[in-house]
């Protein structure tokens, strides 16, 4: 008897292991799966119980788990995939763009602006208290600032505060009545450190002429009548449903603590410095966070790691909230590339100023900080833009790796620009590139605001996906929504195909689309923190998943990029229909 107690063992174990998947809730068969597991990437069919992946496999191995009780889809050979992970999106923030006055970085004459800025104003999109706000400005129309300031400094605005908000959340330009409300003077110029000055736009007579980036940029914010809670309330409602219905189940807030008006670029994080957290609690308690939401903290530049004790007072304060998770922080190295604002870290400096831009880190001390977070398990989520700051991002993230091999997977955002020598140093650091890669196109910002201010070497390296990723970078799918769509096909489009309204951004960089549905699915998962959760269909994962109206892996670039969402579920539960 004792030499059959293994076999008899593994027959029960079996039988049981069969009793227990028999139970599936839901069961979706006749499909094209993609798993985004590298050991089964494809498959026909999936199973669902208890909000999780049971199997995935053929028709014939998932239909034998559905019984009576199961509810069974047939998906007529559509496309299924994971639940699609943005790795970096200010959804509140986005949440609120929608309903508000938005250019969406169209360029229309200043004429035309006034007439829109009047039919807001009439219909109140544009009305924030008694400031008249418009988001999703582009860049070019800084160049303008004196234009702008001979229409919104007169007449019927003379007295009326106008903010042009630009959509990188980066830059703006506000009337005479609104930089007086913000305490922006020539005097308030004179005071300032020379590093800031430059963060404040003077005319020709040596006055604001309106124009602000990043630290001047904040004054303007701050001064902006701040959202109340059920404003933020119903920005967060439609953030997740508008996420849901591009399919992302899933997203990182790469600056949860800071709320809307707050100083993010120079933040100086308090226990009470809460932001947007708030909101995604109230979401939670409602049950209508039908998404994954990994909030980081934005820490000061210039923090020690003592200061990281303070976060963590936040943190505490929203432990346990269903579907949020806070599992690190971000810093700011620098801040945007184009002309005007050229507040970006350069390695070789812009060809006009002949200055290298802002590095807001401090390189002897940022690997101090980077390592202390590392030690608490926390991620560090870094902005870089500059060709330096990367650089410098990189060394900071090196020093941790030398004090311990944690595997928290650290992650430097926009990588607009990047020295060569740095490609090689994102894998053996185990650095994931979040990558905005529907700004990868030859349009005003990247050949008439960067290429004629930076060296030709650099400017040939401008989001070097290709480079990094023939490099073996892990490459992960993010959005900075509200500075641009949340929608992933178009991103995905934009990286396969680099073609803008002024032609191809570099070819030698695009990539192909199975490595972007892996970025926006797997990488993206790893880099949020939530990897062992979700980012594949696998079993045991979440069942965050959307069917597709075409195959993204079959249809042509131009109809990749019309993709449209059928249905969203999180959890095994529909979350999204466009049926409906």
């Amino acid at each position: 008897m004792k030499g059959y107690a293994p076999t008899l063992l593994a027959l029960a174990l079996a039988f049981s292991s069969m009793e227990s998947m028999a139970a599936a809730d839901l069961v979706l068969l006749n499909g094209k799966v993609f798993t985004a597991e590298p050991s089964q990437p494809m498959a026909q069919a999936m199973a669902v119980a208890d909000g999780k992946v049971l199997k995935v496999g053929s028709d014939a191995e998932i239909r034998a788990l559905a019984d009576a009780s199961t509810q069974v889809i047939d998906l007529a050979g559509k496309r299924l995939m994971p639940g699609l992970v943005d790795s970096h999106s200010h959804a509140i923030f986005g949440g609120l763009e929608l309903a508000s006055a938005n250019m969406a970085d169209e360029q229309v004459e200043l004429a035309e602006l006034e007439k829109r800025l009047r039919a807001w104003r009439d219909d109140g999109s544009a009305r924030h208290g008694d400031v008249l706000n418009v988001a999703g400005m582009s860049s070019t129309y800084w160049s303008q600032a004196e234009g702008l300031g001979q229409i919104f400094n007169r007449g019927e605005w003379a007295d009326v505060p106008v903010v042009f908000s630009g959509s990188d959340h980066h830059t703006g330009w506000a009337n005479q009545a609104m930089l007086k409300r913000a305490g922006i003077d020539a005097r308030l110029v004179a005071s300032l450190p020379e590093a800031e000055r430059g963060t404040i736009g003077l005319g020709k007579d040596g006055k604001p002429n309106g124009f602000t980036v990043d630290a001047g940029w904040d004054r303007i914010a701050a001064a902006l009548p701040a959202a109340s809670a059920e404003e933020l309330l119903r920005a967060g409602e439609a953030a997740v449903k508008f996420n849901n219905s591009q399919g992302i189940t899933a997203w990182m807030d790469p600056a949860a603590n800071a709320a809307p008006g707050e100083p993010v670029f120079a933040l100086k994080p308090t226990e009470k410095t809460v932001g947007v957290l708030p909101v995604y609690k109230a979401l939670a308690e409602k049950g209508e966070l039908n998404a994954h939401v990994a909030a980081l903290l934005v820490a000061n530049p210039k923090s020690t790691p003592a200061d990281l004790e303070t976060l963590d007072k936040v943190r505490q304060q929203f432990q346990g909230v269903p579907n949020l998770s806070l599992p690190g922080i971000k810093v700011f190295a620098d801040g945007v590339l184009e002309y005007p604002a050229q507040s970006a870290a350069l390695i070789d400096p812009y060809t006009n100023s002949h200055k290298q831009g802002e590095l807001l880190i401090d390189p002897k001390h940022f690997g101090e900080l980077v390592s202390a977070a590392d030690a608490r398990g926390w991620l560090v989520h870094i902005h870089a833009i500059g060709d330096r700051a990367v650089r410098e991002s990189l060394n900071g993230i090196e020093q941790a790796r030398k004090d311990r091999q944690s595997g928290i997977a650290h992650s430097i955002t926009h990588l607009q620009l990047v020295n060569p020598k740095e490609f090689a140093r994102f894998k053996p650091l185990d650095v994931t590139a979040s990558m905005q890669l529907l700004w990868a196109s030859g349009d005003d910002y990247t050949l008439d605001m960067v290429k004629p201010y930076v060296s030709a070497f650099a400017f040939r390296y401008q989001y070097p996906a290709h480079s990094l990723l023939q490099q073996g970078a892990s490459i992960a799918g993010a959005s900075d929504w509200p500075v641009s769509t949340p929608n992933p096909w178009q991103a995905i489009y934009q990286a396969v195909t680099r073609e803008g309204p002024k032609g191809v951004l570099n070819a030698d960089e695009r990539i192909d689309r199975q490595t972007m549905f892996q970025a926006y699915t797997l990488n993206a998962a790893r880099a949020i923190g939530l990897d062992k959760q979700i980012g594949s269909l696998a079993p045991g994962k979440q069942a965050d998943f959307i069917i597709l109206d075409r195959d993204v892996f079959s249809v042509d670039d131009k109809a990749l990029a019309e993709t449209r969402v059928l249905e969203t579920w999180f959890a095994g539960r529909e979350v999204f229909s466009a049926a409906l």
